[in-house]
């Protein structure tokens, strides 16, 4: 008799190969195989090598850009609906576009609820993801949402830090709140940076909502772009005594001149995932991988079980 094939099985977009190894390591079955082929207009068609019939199916890639990534994961969902999979899973550990997330301006999208209704028009049945820059996206679908925190792998470093009197600093208003979610596990005070944009990714002014000096303050975020934020909060709390600063960010996109102001600021680390692959290495920039997690929920969901344990915040 031949050995019964799994009921699962795990396939990732190109750019996603690096993490998606490492989950379905985590879980215990080989990543499948897919293949991409290429027109000379740049033009690309992936392809399922192997049968998917009636099984679940674990399609990774996180929508980084350039936005081929998201254009792949779009193929692959509707290649998989018409290869009959039962379920199909999109794994979207870093969900791109998610600024987008309301009208902040006139005569501007709603990005993210575009990409939430072209993923279920493909042919998702659910949705995995990590650390939403806004928690309502979630309501922009009508399909399952899996949406993780990256605390629950954050929050066990932070503790080996042993760090002594600590805070944790939310570096603008709209992140006060997961500042106060990991201030409470840690028991810790709170900081929050007040700030104000000349235009995107352009900070004018900022001040400082709290007291910082002969503390280790500790940043949370869930992403770093440019990384102007960061450094400049951090510099400004070093300049009002604060011991060591340190920043937490789930997803690294290190954009522009990203590295080189990390490297140039008063941070002490920044402690990141692999949501995002990193573009170079840096002494200061610490990965944490996500892989572990990510494998464990998809057990989870495979098996109908709950998950609500996995959120600690």
């Amino acid at each position: 008799m031949s050995q019964r094939e799994p009921e699962a099985k795990i396939f990732a977009c190109s750019k996603s190969v690096y993490l998606a190894e490492k989950i379905s390591e985590a879980y215990g079955i080989p990543l499948g195989k897919v293949s991409l082929s290429h027109y000379s207009d740049g033009e690309f068609q992936p392809s399922f090598e192997e049968s998917i019939r009636g099984l679940r199916v674990f399609l990774i890639c996180s929508t980084f850009p350039d936005s081929e990534n998201l254009m792949e994961l779009l193929l692959m969902i509707d290649a998989a609906k018409r290869a009959s999979a039962r379920h199909i899973t999109a794994v979207m550990p870093y969900f791109g576009w998610a600024r987008q997330d309301r009208k902040d301006k006139p005569r501007v999208p709603i990005g993210a609820k575009l990409i939430a209704k072209m993923l279920e028009a493909a042919g998702a049945t659910r949705i995995m993801t990590m650390d939403l820059h806004a928690d309502q996206i979630q309501g922009f679908f009508e399909k399952p949402v899996d949406h993780l925190f990256a605390s629950t792998i954050f929050l066990p470093y932070v503790e080996s830090l042993k760090l002594d009197n600590l805070t944790i600093a939310s570096p603008d208003m709209g992140g006060s709140k997961r500042a106060y979610a990991y201030s409470k596990f840690l028991e810790s005070d709170v900081v929050i940076c007040y700030k104000q944009r000349k235009q995107a990714n352009i900070i004018d002014t900022m001040e400082l909502i709290g007291e910082v000096k002969g503390r280790n303050v500790i940043l949370v975020d869930d992403m770093i772009d440019t990384g102007g934020t960061l450094a400049k909060a951090a510099d400004l709390m070093i300049e009002r005594g604060a011991l060591s600063v340190r920043a937490i960010c789930t997803h690294a996109i290190l954009s522009g001149n990203a590295y080189e102001r990390i490297e140039e600021s008063k941070l002490s680390e920044l402690i990141v995932t692999d949501s995002i692959p990193l573009k170079k290495e840096s002494k200061k920039i610490k990965v944490v991988s996500c892989a572990p997690l990510f494998a464990e929920v998809m057990h989870m969901v495979q098996n109908n079980n709950s998950i609500s344990g996995k959120f600690i915040m």
